[in-house]
């Protein structure tokens, strides 16, 4: 696997907010959100479940801080390899496109307790309208940063093929998360994302 960026883990805080936050999305990899509670956060992070009431009025507040963690973390990843690559305004489309790419491959192989806990908010957000909401602006914003590449390399396209790539884009990064999750040997992630990319290539330079 050739394109596994070297990704600074998010240090270990001693605020008691981050404590709090890291202890629940450990117990969402090993339990799940229906399997949460606030005692098991408060024993995991080392706390009285009173510190956690502090912060959080309720398991659900609790739940949508720990979303808002996990989808804020890919931005923070994409940010990361930016800066490792050196990527500046003379970017080509091809290192454009490989940001989102690593970002993904890094939260499929090196670090899925991310993409774990994404999924599991993902069912959890058919039925709360505040969870839906996130993902809604999460995913907006993921769609406008690779709008923003097509409206970059063909100024001249539709923006409606435009919004088209980057929803396409959007699933493909997500499905190959989502497949690997299930299983690990249903294709090879280098020629998948090798050809993801081709796709969308093809489609933004026409």
């Amino acid at each position: 696997m050739g394109q596994i960026l070297s990704i600074e883990e998010q240090p270990c805080s001693t605020s008691t907010e981050d404590r709090i936050l890291d202890a629940a999305l450990t117990i969402i990899q090993e339990k799940t959100i229906s399997g949460l509670r606030i005692r098991q956060v408060a024993e995991k992070a080392n706390l009285f479940q009173s510190n956690i009431h502090y912060y959080y009025n309720s398991k659900k507040e609790l739940l949508l801080a720990v979303q808002k963690k996990v989808l804020n973390r890919y931005r923070e990843i994409r940010q990361q390899s930016i800066h490792q690559s050196g990527i500046g305004p003379e970017a080509t489309l091809e290192d454009r496109l490989d940001i989102f790419i690593k970002q993904k491959i890094y939260t499929i192989l090196i670090d899925d307790k991310y993409d774990v806990a994404e999924l599991d908010f993902w069912n959890q957000s058919r039925l709360d309208p505040d969870m839906h909401q996130e993902f809604c602006l999460s995913y907006q914003n993921w769609r406008t940063e690779i709008r923003e590449i097509a409206e970059t390399f063909a100024p001249d396209m539709p923006s409606e093929k435009q919004n088209l790539i980057a929803g396409i884009a959007v699933s493909l990064l997500e499905g190959a998360a989502v497949q690997f999750l299930v299983d690990k040997e249903a294709f090879d992630l280098d020629s998948y994302f090798a050809y993801c990319k081709s796709i969308l290539i093809r489609e933004i330079r026409g």
